[in-house]
């Protein structure tokens, strides 16, 4: 592999390849992850996508071989949308990208493309966290909570907990779905609560939006409903979705983004 490239932003020195030629395709991890774990885990496959493109990928801020900074805001869904501009300008974007993002980098990607839709060609959001909620119990609390906890327990007793955890229903029986924090403990307590306390933007913002939009998600989640991809789906028009029921379902998903792109590049 070649070797990173670095963008420094706002106490982050976040790790990049812009590699290939050809038309660009970008891809944002969710929280937790890297792009080597989400290579390892083997159910999205964006380095296959990128055949006959140029590719940009990156460790968002504070995971990975990105370092950051113990400020909760930091980690807003916000801030790390101004992230993937920066990295964009860093590395020299200069058409349209086509961008695919996980949870998280599915929430950077959205923030990004309200605030420069023409910077993107297409978007693939991949399970959408949850957002647009209100009433006294919000599932989003989980990551303040967990936050809490880190900060009672520990960083090592903590991660001991999670790695004993049972995953989430879907992939009771797929051992590769690995959620190992590639964060450093000190930072685990400011990414979950920056991510708690965030949203996605404003509904009548994303309703805006004029991009061809891909929305994949999958069940048993509550981190990542369903209701957020079909709301997401009822405000983008044109957007297609796919909720997923299995794990053989969310392994077609590489395939069902190289369709959708080829259909982007045909219009």
């Amino acid at each position: 592999m070649p070797e990173d490239r670095h963008f420094t932003r706002d106490g982050a020195r976040i790790a990049y390849q812009y590699t290939g030629s050809g038309r660009p395709l970008g891809y944002a991890h969710g929280v937790f992850l890297s792009r080597d774990a989400v290579r390892r885990m083997g159910l999205f496959d964006f380095d296959t996508l990128s055949a006959g493109r140029s590719l940009l990928t990156f460790d968002q801020r504070g995971h990975g071989q990105s370092t950051g900074r113990p400020v909760d805001a930091d980690y807003g869904f916000a801030n790390v949308g101004l992230d993937l501009l920066g990295v964009l300008d860093d590395a020299g974007v200069a058409e349209p990208i086509d961008f695919t993002g996980s949870s998280w980098g599915a929430a950077a990607a959205l923030h990004a493309a309200v605030i420069a839709p023409e910077r993107f060609g297409s978007l693939v959001l991949i399970i959408p966290p949850v957002a647009w909620e209100d009433g006294p119990v919000q599932a989003r609390q989980w990551y303040t909570d967990t936050a809490d906890e880190v900060d009672r327990l520990g960083g090592a007793a903590w991660r001991a907990k999670w790695a004993a955890a049972d995953p989430l229903p879907i992939f009771a029986d797929y051992p590769k779905f690995d959620l190992t924090p590639q964060v450093p403990d000190e930072l685990l307590p400011a990414v979950l609560r920056g991510i708690g306390q965030s949203d996605l933007p404003p509904q009548d913002l994303v309703a805006r939006l004029r991009l061809p939009t891909l929305i994949m998600t999958w069940e048993t989640d509550p981190l990542h409903p369903p209701a957020t991809a079909q709301r997401l789906h009822d405000l983008i028009p044109g957007s297609r979705l796919h909720i997923a029921a299995s794990v053989a379902d969310v392994r077609t998903w590489t395939a069902k983004t190289a369709e959708f792109l080829r259909g982007t590049q045909a219009d």
